[in-house]
């Protein structure tokens, strides 16, 4: 009688034997997947970065962008009638105070006031997929148009209703690794008299001299930059006040601000519940930074932001 007994006793401690086999072959599973997407979001980067700016001086932070600092106070407004043109960057002209944006599905220019109200839209005649875009001097926008791998600089004067490709100076940014996700984004430098240009992916910066008055001379140049740990590079900015350099990430929900070095010195996710945001921006595809150090930013489909420090 004491076999059957001890048999029945087994069955239970097998069952439970089974079960802890299978709990702690999920958590494995789920600790591997886990630490695959924090790496495939670099939240291992960021979380170094979080660090480095928990010592970051009152001083050092004052010299900088300091993004830890912002928050939202225009909260996904709607851009009226573009829901179907995709934004795809945005630019601040000091010399009108107001911004541009492009948009890539069907190409136009659009000029905003500071409160992401539209002022006037231009067709853009001639672009195939313009995706960035940068006020250089004397109303001077430099297009970038990623599915013809060219750059064309447009002047604009406030009459200006329409741009056609074929009446401005265009130049060809060359083959790019990845040539369906190409050169997205560009920004100009004025401290160190240059156009910088990002391919989207696998992110790469490159750099073109330029004083903003006088035609491109030479070719761009690459910009080596061990600091772009993002899934892709979808903007640039440049602050004026700091020359400091703004990298955003519509894949990687981030903005980052590099030093004129290139070192990160602060960023901000873009995930609801943070810097005041109610809600994940969508696809964050332009960034821009007035005199002020007003922080703006263009999702698509056709969604505006912006941020103050408060």
């Amino acid at each position: 009688m004491a076999s059957p007994v001890s048999s029945s006793k087994s069955v239970p401690s097998a069952r439970k034997r089974g079960l802890a086999l299978r709990w702690s072959t999920w958590l494995a599973a789920t600790a591997i997947i886990g630490y695959g997407v924090a790496i495939a979001m670099h939240w291992d980067d960021r979380g170094l970065l979080w660090l480095q700016e928990r010592f970051e001086s009152p001083a050092e932070q004052q010299a900088s962008i300091w993004l830890p600092d912002y928050q939202v106070d225009i909260d996904a407004k709607v851009l009226p009638g573009m829901e179907d043109d995709e934004a795809s960057d945005l630019t601040y002209n000091p010399a009108s105070k107001t911004l541009f944006a492009v948009m890539g599905k069907n190409p136009f220019l659009v000029e905003l006031n500071l409160e992401g109200d539209v002022l006037r839209k231009m067709p853009l005649v001639g672009w195939s997929n313009p995706e960035g875009v940068a006020a250089l001097e004397g109303g001077r926008l430099a297009i970038v148009d990623e599915r013809d791998h060219s750059l064309t600089i447009v002047t604009l004067t406030a009459d200006t209703r329409s741009l056609n490709i074929a009446d401005f100076p265009q130049y060809d940014l060359g083959p790019s690794e990845n040539q369906n996700k190409a050169f997205e984004a560009i920004a100009w430098d004025p401290r160190q008299q240059r156009i910088v240009l990002g391919e989207e992916r696998p992110p790469a910066l490159f750099t073109w001299g330029s004083d903003g008055h006088s035609p491109l001379a030479g070719d761009k140049q690459p910009l080596l930059n061990e600091e772009l740990d993002l899934r892709n590079l979808s903007a640039l900015g440049i602050d004026p006040r700091t020359g400091h350099m703004l990298v955003l990430s519509a894949d990687s929900n981030m903005l980052l601000e590099l030093d004129e070095t290139g070192e990160q010195v602060s960023f901000m996710t873009l995930l609801g519940g943070f810097n005041g945001l109610s809600k994940r921006i969508p696809r964050a595809e332009g960034v821009a930074m007035d005199d002020n150090g007003t922080l703006y930013i263009v999702s698509e489909p056709n969604l505006f932001y912006r941020f103050k420090k408060p």
